[in-house]
C-alpha cells in the first residue's frame, strides 16, 4: 500500500456522487504503477459503495491524463510493461454498474483517451486536446482500441490512429469521443447537469440499462482486452518501441523518420 500522504488518486462521496480525482500533475497524470493501483482501488470502492449512484472521473493540473508512464516503460520487457496493468481499469470503467462521467479540463493522450472512451458520458473543456500518439513512438494503440473504436466513426478512427495527429475537443465531440465540448467556465455546470439527470434513475434500472447498452462487447471484453494487452506489451518492449520511447525522452526524432 502507498502512504496516504503520497496518494495520487482521491476518492470523495457527496450526495450520491463518487468523485475520483487523478492527482499526479508532476507527470501529467501519467498512468504510473502507483496511479494505476490506486485508480483500480478507487473504482472498486465506488462500485461497491451503496451510497454511490454516479462516478465522476476528473483530475487536478492542466492535463487529464498523458497515457502510460514512459519512464517506467523504458527498458522493460514485455512481461513488465505497465500497459499490462491497464486492461482492468478499462474494463472497470466500461462495465461499472454505476454510470461513469469523465470530466476533462485539459488534454488527454493515448491511454487517457482510452479511459475517456470507456466512460458512459464524457465532457471536456473546449480548449482540451486529444491524440492517439502511440504510432509516433513506435507502439500500437491496441488496448485502447477496445473502448475507443466503438465510439469513433470508422473514417475518423483510421485517420486519428494512423497519423497520431492532435485534434481539438470540438472534433472529438463530432467524431463521437465526447458528448460535449463546452467553454471552460461552463464545464462544471455541464457535468453537474448530466449528474443530476443520472441520479434520477433507479440504481438497479441504471445497472441493467448499462448491461443492455454494452451488449455482446460487454460479455467478450475480458478476452478482447487480454489479446490486445499482449499485442500492446510486445510493441512497447520491441526495438522500435524502445527507440521511440528513448527519442521521446531525449526530445529528438526517432531514427525511422527520413
Amino acid at each position: 500500500m502507498f502512504a496516504m500522504a503520497d496518494e495520487l488518486v482521491h476518492y470523495d462521496l457527496d450526495s450520491g456522487v463518487a468523485t475520483i480525482t487523478l492527482d499526479s500533475p508532476h507527470n501529467r497524470n501519467a498512468l504510473s504503477a502507483q496511479l494505476r493501483s490506486e485508480l483500480t482501488d478507487a473504482l472498486t470502492r465506488a462500485a461497491d459503495d451503496e451510497q454511490a449512484r454516479v462516478i465522476v472521473l476528473t483530475h487536478t493540473g492542466t492535463v487529464f491524463c498523458a497515457g502510460m508512464d514512459l519512464k517506467e516503460a523504458k527498458g522493460a520487457g514485455s512481461d513488465d510493461q505497465g500497459v499490462n496493468g491497464f486492461p482492468a481499469i478499462l474494463k472497470q470503467l466500461w462495465t461499472s454498474p454505476k454510470p461513469v462521467v469523465a470530466k476533462l479540463a485539459g488534454p488527454a493522450r493515448a491511454g487517457g483517451v482510452g479511459m475517456v472512451a470507456a466512460a458512459d458520458i464524457a465532457v471536456a473543456s473546449a480548449d482540451a486536446t486529444f491524440a492517439f500518439t502511440e504510432v509516433r513512438i513506435g507502439v500500437v494503440p491496441a488496448l485502447i482500441s477496445v473502448t475507443v473504436l466503438p465510439r469513433l466513426s470508422p473514417r475518423a478512427a483510421h485517420e486519428l490512429f494512423l497519423t497520431g495527429d492532435t485534434f481539438d475537443a470540438t472534433r472529438a465531440a463530432e467524431v463521437g469521443l465526447l458528448n460535449a465540448a463546452v467553454p471552460p467556465d461552463e464545464l462544471d455546470a455541464k457535468v453537474a447537469s448530466y449528474v443530476d439527470s443520472l441520479v434520477r434513475g433507479g440504481p438497479t434500472a441504471l445497472a441493467a440499462t448499462k448491461e443492455l447498452l454494452q451488449g455482446e462487447r460487454g460479455r467478450i471484453m475480458g478476452a478482447e482486452l487480454e489479446k490486445m494487452q499482449a499485442l500492446s506489451a510486445h510493441h512497447f518492449a520491441s526495438d522500435e518501441g524502445q527507440e521511440g520511447i528513448a527519442a521521446f525522452g531525449e526530445k529528438r526524432p526517432p531514427r525511422w523518420i527520413p
